[in-house]
């Protein structure tokens, strides 16, 4: 069901749990209130219940938004532009449909709305949020870049731990009190306090992980430093972790 979050924002959670998605992917409908169109952000996978719903709730569709690349974001994009008739727009032109690719500080006049574009790569290079500010109300459509539990994963092939960072101290200026509204898991209150934490466990984990190579050796790989800083964490988490530890590795020996 629908579940609105904002006067502007409303969330539909595809049924696609696993560990990565956690609850499953948010899709976003984003409406000025008494707008007659809406705009979808991160369609999900290519679920026929789940677009249907989609496209059931949306009404009239003014543009389809992708936050990055990953299937579990943009791959029912395509079903949903030709039912809608509407255009899909990305950062990446690859995944673009009758439009142009986003760029960073673009603003967005859609659905009543403004929808800023933040450029926010490090879980993926092309990952954006959206921003917004309407009726006294500020939010952020975080993607995967800040997720409403736990931490982000430092995806490869194209995922970096140097953007991430440059990434997060960007979003921990946004004015306080700005909801995040992020691709997986539950809405929270303050951006920029999230943005913050998510730098300091950041510099925890590069911390943890020097410690490590101190007892492992300068050429440790991947999986063995995870075998060491997350030996308290379920196994069935290591191969994400081991993405993320190969990016902090990668930062590590090239600053």
């Amino acid at each position: 069901m629908p579940r609105p979050v904002l006067p502007f924002a409303t969330v539909l959670l595809e049924d696609n749990p696993n560990a990565m998605t956690l609850d499953g992917t948010n899709t976003w409908l984003l409406r000025a209130p008494g707008a007659a169109g809406c705009v979808v952000v991160d369609p999900g996978e290519e679920d026929l219940p789940h677009l249907e719903r989609v496209l059931a709730a949306a009404g009239p569709v003014e543009a389809i938004l992708i936050t990055h690349h990953h299937p579990d974001h943009v791959a029912g994009a395509p079903w949903l532009a030709e039912r809608a008739g509407a255009p899909v727009r990305a950062f990446d032109p690859a995944l673009c449909v009758d439009a142009p690719p986003l760029a960073d500080g673009e603003v967005l006049a859609m659905a009543g709305l403004d929808l800023e574009v933040l450029h926010t790569p490090g879980h993926t290079a092309d990952s954006i949020c959206l921003a917004i500010d309407h009726g006294g109300r500020s939010a952020v459509l975080t993607g995967d870049t800040v997720l409403g539990r736990g931490t982000t994963v430092i995806a490869p092939p194209d995922g970096a731990l140097g953007p991430y960072l440059d990434s997060l101290r960007l979003l921990a200026g946004r004015p306080p009190g700005s909801a995040v509204l992020p691709g997986h898991g539950p809405d929270l209150p303050d951006l920029a306090g999230v943005a913050r934490q998510y730098l300091t466990h950041r510099e925890q984990r590069l911390n943890q992980i020097r410690t490590a190579l101190s007892q492992l050796g300068p050429d440790a790989t991947a999986r063995q430093v995870v075998e060491v800083v997350y030996a308290d964490v379920d196994e069935s988490l290591w191969p994400a972790a081991e993405w993320s530890v190969r990016a902090q590795l990668d930062y590590l020996r090239t600053t």
